[in-house]
């Protein structure tokens, strides 16, 4: 578009914005009588027009602004492409429902899900329980602007409560810390009780050590039964995401037959590092990355949709 065209359009929005204000002011006011010549602008300010239009220009730059930044940063660690900006959250969240094939007999339980109902397309980031700590994660998320949702267990997590406080706050608005059993046990194989003290004590630990108890909560293996979701529900947890495939550094594994991602879903990996992969967290966020935005597909804040 030419820079005319440009020009005219910011004129054309800032004069419709100035022309509502008018109206508005007409309606409120009651009156019949047309007003009188409005007074000029006070010494230093800007008409309306030029204010609106000066506001506008600034947005624009602000966004160009952030997104030089990204493909800088996609340079910097190695990424094919800049990741693809995600759109506004839904102004109000889809209804969660359990997937089928999850259920449990139980009414009024936390939903298990593997995809978030939207036509969006964005999948979500998740890293489970917390062993590897490297603090060369927290600035790739950071320079990139990349969304996560941790799910934390307390038995790896114990050793460096510190790595995870920086990491809930390393991004504007934050990064969400949630439930991944005390322990990491395999939850079907314990009485309800035990269940219960595993799931409820970690809420207890992340409420303690990070300021609020979570609302999400992922049973270790993904496995789980009835007790577990009563014994969730019972200090809490609002809802139980699983996955919808799971991403190392020199692969991705599938759920899905179609092996492909879809609007919605959720990318499960780990904090591990070279003694446990093949690579480091780095190499698995741009071996996880190159794939979503090769897709066409946008990372998304979790917690803005469930």
């Amino acid at each position: 578009m030419a820079k005319g065209a440009h020009r005219s359009s910011r004129a054309l929005g800032a004069a419709l914005v100035v022309a509502a204000l008018a109206s508005a002011a007409t309606a409120c006011s009651g009156g019949t009588e047309p007003d009188a010549r409005a007074p000029a602008p006070a010494a230093g300010q800007q008409p309306p027009a030029q204010a609106a239009s000066g506001a506008l220009d600034a947005y624009v730059e602000k966004i160009r602004a952030q997104r030089a930044a990204r493909v800088l940063a996609a340079k910097k660690w190695g990424l094919a492409r800049p990741p693809l900006d995600a759109p506004a959250p839904p102004a109000v969240k889809p209804k969660i429902t359990t997937r089928k094939g999850f259920e449990t007999d139980g009414e009024g339980l936390p939903p298990v899900f593997t995809t978030v109902p939207t036509k969006q397309k964005v999948v979500f980031l998740t890293i489970d329980d917390g062993a590897e700590k490297d603090p060369a994660l927290l600035r790739m998320m950071t320079d990139l602007k990349i969304p996560y949702s941790a799910f934390l267990s307390d038995y790896v997590v114990k050793d460096d409560y510190g790595y995870f406080a920086r990491m809930q706050k390393s991004q504007e608005g934050g990064v969400s810390l949630h439930n991944h059993t005390l322990n990491h046990r395999y939850l079907p194989g314990l009485s309800y009780r035990q269940q219960k003290r595993e799931i409820c004590g970690m809420q207890d630990v992340i409420e303690k050590r990070y300021g609020k108890r979570p609302p999400l909560f992922r049973p270790p293996y993904g496995n789980y039964n009835q007790d577990t979701l009563r014994a969730a529900k019972s200090c809490g947890v609002k809802a139980v995401p699983l996955w919808a495939s799971e991403a190392f550094p020199d692969r991705m594994e599938w759920r899905e037959w179609d092996r492909d991602l879809h609007p919605g879903d959720i990318v499960l990996t780990h904090f591990r590092g070279k003694g446990d992969w093949k690579g480091s967290m780095p190499d698995m966020i741009r071996r996880v990355m190159n794939v979503i935005t090769a897709k066409g597909y946008a990372v998304a804040k979790l917690e803005d949709y469930v």
